[in-house]
């Protein structure tokens, strides 16, 4: 999996570092919150899947870290929005301890729709479960935007 900017742009370094740095890099300025999300698109015979790390400065705007892959392996809608959801959580548990160290708050955002008309629903209560037992705080749509725009962005 290789992590770019949301504009392309590939990181140098492991993303590990490339958050530690943007963390310190932006320590003493703006209030700093992190969203996790994930989103996919399943394209003929693949599913594709982005994962996307939002760091939003507090009345300063933000700037976002992404990765992508696919997969040739077949998906219920329910397997595919919890794959998505642990994505996140996996990437969320790998960098915890930095955003511990800098005192950073997290959201893990799930693309899944609150409203029970839409087919993403029926993973909503798992999700939300999944999420909320790591200790994470959850976010759906539409307040879902780590997931829904930026990781949805890069899956498109």
């Amino acid at each position: 999996m290789t992590w770019r900017k949301l504009e392309g742009e590939p990181l140098e370094r492991d993303i590990l570092i490339e958050v530690e740095e943007a963390l310190k890099a932006e320590h003493g300025g703006a209030r700093i919150k992190v969203c996790i999300g994930s989103d996919s698109q399943v394209k003929t015979a693949y599913t594709n899947f982005a994962t996307a790390i939002v760091f939003l400065r507090e009345g300063r705007g933000g700037f976002a870290f992404v990765n992508k892959y696919a997969t040739k392996r077949r998906f219920t809608i329910k397997e595919r929005m919890i794959q998505e959801v642990n994505d996140s959580v996996q990437f969320a548990y790998n960098v915890c301890p930095i955003l511990d160290k800098y005192n950073t708050e997290l959201e893990v955002h799930a693309d899944i729709n609150t409203d029970p008309n839409f087919k993403s629903n029926v993973a909503l209560k798992e999700a939300m479960g999944y999420i909320l037992g790591m200790g994470y705080t959850f976010k759906a749509k539409p307040d879902a935007f780590a997931s829904t725009y930026c990781a949805g962005k890069v899956v498109s």
